[in-house]
């Protein structure tokens, strides 16, 4: 191949730069020169080779490495030898891709030139755009800061300029005209604009101006509520017309309290001192006027539960007597139907005096309407306060106390004034019942400004009615039996009275529940309970004594039930006096008919529970037994129908005279049927009367028919 190329050919194809062809054993003899670093990575290498397959199958052999290593380096001469005749062959290849790289080299020196270029064209336009960007952000905030000037500009001339259409409309327009709430609006806004940009010259400009037009409006406004709270003082002026008519206008109150605190205190002032003459006023003249519609017969203090009516007594009080009650002392005892008044009629509507001229009521009755009109005009009159005069908690309280505390104070003294002289127990109960009602009303609403007046209405008329009750009590307490007329065994009208007027307290005392109250009736039922036992002692006979309690008793028991059917100690105690003395009477009617009987019967049983049957102690009297069992056998219908009609005379109650009866019938058949079974035991067994004795099964088939009759 080198007879192919001249010199110069060749040294261009060889031009192969620095080729290193240094034999292997040059390399290792540099190697082994070097530092003991590079000993250690041969050393690495050599024991790598010594792991290799080959040199450990030579090894294992027996070959001898240098005659091994000599054959490895003539293959590796030969395949050098070899590697470089194919180099050679290739050299016109390999000096064209040279020539060719040279060429590359030279078009990329010239692309590397051109982008050199542009990128100094483009450093010299981002610094162009940097200065653009920071004088645009320069205007920018220029143009800002201008607009912010021209809007606080435009804010401030708009609100420190007095247009004339503003002058125009505070000096011209009515108060009671929109446009001048609107004009008000604005020159309030002026007006404190004014006051906080006060250290500008445009301010002062315009201060003057404002000063006036605030003067006009404070004289316009002052005016007009002037005006109409002296409208308060109208006759038959609705005051809560007035006071709508206020509340539409309540911002003009409030300018005042901030551009003019005096003008806004001296109006306060006159309504409050207006409005508080007039309620004063209204209530004193529609409560005497309510007073005059009261019934003239009210109870007085001669009307207790023991005093008599003037119908039952005998000699009739001289004409020159100063002493009046009612014509009958019972109304002062019955609720009837007083209690609707606090059941359903609460809140309708007051009464009128113009309207109800020709009727009668009540004093509960008018007490009710004339707290129930002092609520609505305490609770309307409360939220205008609150919302016209922008008032809240004690401020409000107290504006409301200066307006409604002489007419309070005037309720207060009528209703104490009336409780001195009233002895109606009812009525008075009804009053406080009344009150206690609204107070709960009014913390439904969630109004509490008439908590300290309920408390003191409370205050006079529970301590009255604790008075008036302890008057009845005495009164039952000092009631002499022996002075009473027409004492007879029918039921007496104190224990009506008392029953009446136990179910009337109890019935009312059942919605807001009194211990005081309850404890003076339970000691008004024990005086009625003691007066009765010694009226009862009036009477000769014993069973005219049991008739009489037992009347009274019933009477009581029937009444205390009417309204209610819940049982309560008191109910339960006069019940249990009833059925003793119903079992006392049922003795003593059967005594005369059947009392040998009921001797017998009791004496013998005694001896034979103690002794037992055949006893020597039992005494056999043949002939007194025959007697027993002839009597009985002979009379027992005739006493039947004695005890009937004695009964049905006696008892003013057709129930109550059936039960005794039905129990007198009972007993009697209980007396008989131990009658028998006496005679059924020794020594008696043998008698032969014994054959003679009615049964005691027909006997009670004649006892039921009888009783079938009822």
């Amino acid at each position: 191949m080198a007879d192919l190329l001249n010199p110069s050919e060749l040294e261009i194809a060889l031009d192969l730069g620095n080729l290193d062809l240094t034999s292997r054993d040059e390399m290792i003899n540099e190697l082994t020169n070097r530092d003991g670093i590079i000993l250690d990575i041969v050393n690495g290498h050599i024991r790598e080779n010594l792991e290799d397959e080959l040199v450990q199958e030579a090894l294992k052999t027996g070959v001898d490495l240098r005659h091994y290593s000599q054959e490895i380096e003539k293959e590796l001469a030969a395949v050098e030898a070899a590697s470089i005749t194919d180099y050679i062959g290739e050299s016109k290849k390999i000096a064209q891709l040279h020539k060719e790289m040279k060429q590359c080299d030279s078009i990329l020196e010239q692309m590397e030139q051109m982008l050199g270029t542009f990128q100094q064209d483009l450093g010299s336009i981002s610094t162009e755009i940097q200065t653009l960007q920071e004088k645009s952000l320069e205007m920018s905030v220029k143009l800002g800061n201008r607009k912010e000037l021209k809007t606080k500009l435009s804010t401030f001339l708009d609100s420190i300029v007095v247009s004339p259409k503003l002058v125009e409309t505070i000096v011209n327009t009515a108060v009671t005209e929109p446009p001048f709430m609107d004009a008000l609006h604005e020159l309030d806004q002026k007006l404190q604009f004014a006051e906080a940009e006060q250290h500008t010259l445009a301010s002062n400009d315009v201060s003057d101006v404002l000063d006036k037009l605030k003067t006009k409006a404070v004289i316009k406004i002052r005016l007009y509520i002037l005006e109409k709270v002296q409208e308060y003082k109208k006759p038959m002026s609705n005051y809560q017309v007035l006071q709508e008519t206020l509340l539409k206008f309540k911002y003009y109150y409030e300018f005042l309290v901030t551009h003019s605190p005096s003008t806004a205190a001296e109006i306060k002032l006159e309504y409050v001192d207006t409005v508080s003459k007039v309620y004063f006023s209204y209530f004193k003249t529609y409560q005497s006027r309510l007073i005059r519609l009261e019934f003239e017969e009210v109870p007085t203090k001669a009307d207790v539960m023991g005093a008599e009516d003037e119908s039952r007594r005998s000699i009739q009080l001289s004409m020159f007597s100063s002493s009046k009650s009612i014509r009958s002392r019972s109304t002062v005892f019955t609720l009837g139907n007083r209690d609707e008044l606090i059941n359903n009629q609460l809140e309708w509507p007051v009464i009128i005096p113009v309207h109800s001229a020709d009727k009668k009521f009540p004093y509960e009755a008018i007490f009710r309407s004339v707290q129930f009109s002092l609520i609505d005009n305490v609770c309307a009159e409360y939220g205008f306060l609150v919302h016209f005069f922008k008032v809240r908690g004690e401020k409000a309280q107290l504006l409301f106390t200066n307006v409604m505390e002489r007419t309070l104070s005037l309720l207060i003294k009528s209703v104490e004034s009336y409780m001195e002289k009233c002895y109606d127990c009812i009525g008075i109960m009804l009053c406080a019942h009344i009150t206690m009602h609204y107070h709960e009303l009014m913390k439904k609403r969630g109004f509490g400004a008439l908590v300290g007046f309920h408390n003191q209405l409370l205050q006079i008329l529970w301590p009255r009615f604790t008075f008036v009750l302890s008057q009845n009590i005495h009164s039952i307490r000092e009631t002499d039996p022996g002075r009473l007329t027409e004492l007879d065994t029918r039921p007496h009208f104190i224990t009506r009275r008392f029953g009446e007027f136990y179910s009337a307290i109890h019935t009312l005392n059942d919605k807001f529940p009194n211990d005081q109250t309850v404890r003076s009736m339970s000691l008004l039922q024990v005086e009625v309970e003691n007066v009765v036992l010694r009226m009862a002692a009036e009477f000769r006979e014993r069973q005219d004594q049991l008739v009489f309690l037992i009347n009274n008793y019933d009477l009581m028991l029937s009444v205390m039930q009417c309204r209610s059917t819940d049982t309560n100690k008191e109910v339960l105690s006069i019940q249990e006096l009833l059925n003793k003395r119903i079992n006392e009477y049922v003795d003593e009617v059967l005594l005369p008919h059947f009392g040998g009987m009921i001797s017998f019967v009791k004496d013998n049983e005694k001896i034979l529970e103690s002794a037992g049957p055949g006893s020597p102690k039992i005494k056999v009297n043949e002939g007194y037994i025959n007697q027993l069992v002839r009597g009985f056998n002979q009379d027992h219908k005739k006493s039947i129908d004695s005890i009937n009609s004695d009964v049905m005379r006696r008892f003013t109650n057709f129930n109550n005279g059936t039960v005794i009866l039905q129990s007198a019938l009972t007993k009697m058949i209980q007396y008989y049927s131990r009658f028998h079974k006496i005679l059924s035991q020794p020594p008696f067994k043998t008698l032969p009367c014994r054959m003679d004795m009615i049964n005691v099964h027909h006997v009670m088939v004649e006892v039921k028919k009888y009783k079938n009759q009822f």
